[in-house]
């Protein structure tokens, strides 16, 4: 009889007894993986753009941006906002397509976003400008207040002091941007450049002309009134950039975590508890600061402008919070305590 037969070898082992013969290994059958198919359509036209086959269930947005970008690269993946309904909100890049609700052939819809550039230099463009416009008016250089102004200096210390918070400002805006600031996306539109920085830019022309004007006259109730305004204006100043260091330290960088802000001890971030956007709130109050120190028009509107445009964000921040987060503390307003 076969040993064999007998679960032995027919080789014998070490001891001269025969060596019992190896497992038989049964394969294991391989699980079969279902990809999917994506086909891309022109939001606008519906015309059918791109299809890809064999895409992995877990492939992101992001990673089907980029397969798209091969066969189109005039569209790289910043351009792109691809969405499950021609009319329907962006997908988000870390979306994962077996998780959206679609078959295994998805149907996904692009919009070509522009040209797009990176926050980082839109900021530090649009903060640059207002930081050296305003000195050209300060040092009152050739062509500005006629011949005999050029390069005069004021008697009033009022717009002195008021060129330093001026600086200071945006010298802080500048390094926040490099140092502090997680943005949460990499790129904006790049007409939004040209928007953005005619309305920096504008403003402190405006407003640098008129402060440092030859014929410009301090406030009506002088050093009290400029004392005053100063203290508004540091307070806020420190105000806003504590917000922006705790909202920092919420989102490790190179994630787009989010989570709820909270008050920390830093005395200036306690505002956390009665508004969702303190930051926005502290540079409005820096800015009525310096219209009070100024007595000026233009750094009125230009408060009241921005006054508005951070409602709307703040307004928006708000919704989403309240949305994304359940527990989301009640008594918080968007901007304004109690009231906004």
């Amino acid at each position: 009889m076969d040993d064999l037969s007998h679960g032995f070898s027919k080789y014998p082992g070490l001891n001269g007894f025969p060596r019992p013969a190896p497992p038989k290994t049964t394969k294991k059958p391989k699980k079969a993986v279902l990809f999917f198919e994506v086909e891309i359509l022109d939001a606008k036209t519906r015309e059918k753009l791109c299809f890809l086959d064999k895409v992995e269930p877990q492939a992101t947005i992001a990673e089907i941006k980029n397969l798209f970008t091969k066969t189109h690269p005039q569209w790289y993946p910043a351009r792109q906002s691809l969405r499950l309904d021609p009319k329907g909100k962006s997908l988000k890049d870390e979306d994962v397509l077996q998780k959206l609700p679609v078959g295994t052939t998805a149907t996904l819809y692009f919009r070509d976003l522009g040209a797009q550039i990176s926050w980082v230099t839109v900021f530090l463009t649009e903060y640059a400008g207002p930081l050296f416009i305003y000195l050209l008016f300060y040092f009152r250089v050739p062509f500005i207040y006629g011949h005999k102004y050029d390069f005069t200096s004021s008697r009033h210390t009022v717009v002195h002091l008021a060129c330093t918070c001026h600086s200071l400002h945006y010298v802080k805006r500048l390094l926040e941007t490099l140092f502090v600031h997680r943005f949460s996306h990499g790129t904006m539109p790049l007409r939004n450049i040209f928007k953005n920085c005619t309305y920096y830019w504008g403003f402190a022309a405006w407003m640098a002309y008129y402060i440092n004007h030859p014929l410009y006259t301090p406030p009506t109730y002088g050093a009290q009134q400029v004392k005053l305004a100063l203290a508004i204006f540091v307070i806020c100043q420190l105000g806003n950039f504590s917000i922006h260091m705790a909202l920092r330290d919420l989102r490790p960088a190179g994630s787009k975590t989010r989570k709820i802000p909270y008050p920390t001890k830093n005395p200036f971030t306690w505002l956390f508890l009665l508004v969702s956007c303190p930051n926005y709130t502290y540079e409005v109050g820096s800015w009525i600061g310096f219209a009070i120190m100024t007595q000026c028009l233009p750094v009125a509107l230009f408060s009241l402008v921005g006054f508005t445009q951070m409602t709307i964000w703040a307004k928006g921040k708000h919704r989403s919070y309240l949305k994304e987060f359940r527990d989301y503390p009640p008594l918080r307003m968007p901007i304004i305590p109690f009231l906004l």
